[in-house]
């Protein structure tokens, strides 16, 4: 009695986190789905697509890709209208601009300050070891 239960419990968890189908009208279209939904980031999971994500939200912003792909929008009017409600952070390549600027050049600024720190610690150090050096105890 306790497997069946279990079992039970398994397959109906399993459904739960079950891609529902969409009716595509050819693969092509199925094709355009997928990648269009690998370039859109999952406001829940923000480091999966919403092609790969299971949120409750991501299948909901699925189906409302593909009612709007239904509809004839194509696919910039899809991401206008998803960056114009969702504001940029729900494209995984967000455009070059003055709000983006820390996005894109924040990781190359901190790794070049970085080094900067690092270089200046080693000067420190060689320069406090040739201090240190006594040129009298040699002799």
């Amino acid at each position: 009695m306790r497997g069946l239960a279990a079992l039970l419990m398994c397959v109906l968890a399993l459904r739960a986190f079950a891609i529902d189908p969409l009716p595509f009208k050819d693969r092509a279209e199925e094709v355009r789905f997928q990648n269009l939904t690998k370039e859109l980031r999952c406001l829940v999971c923000q480091n999966q697509s919403l092609a790969d994500s299971e949120a409750q939200l991501a299948g909901e912003l699925r189906r409302q890709v593909f009612e709007m792909m239904q509809s004839g929008k194509s696919d910039e009017e899809i991401k206008q209208y998803l960056v114009a409600r969702y504001n940029d952070f729900v494209l995984y390549d967000p455009p070059m601009k003055p709000g983006t600027w820390l996005l894109w050049l924040g990781p190359g600024a901190l790794l070049i300050v970085g080094v900067g720190v690092l270089l200046n610690v080693l000067r420190k150090r060689a320069r406090q070891a040739v201090a240190d050096i006594d040129p009298e105890e040699d002799w």
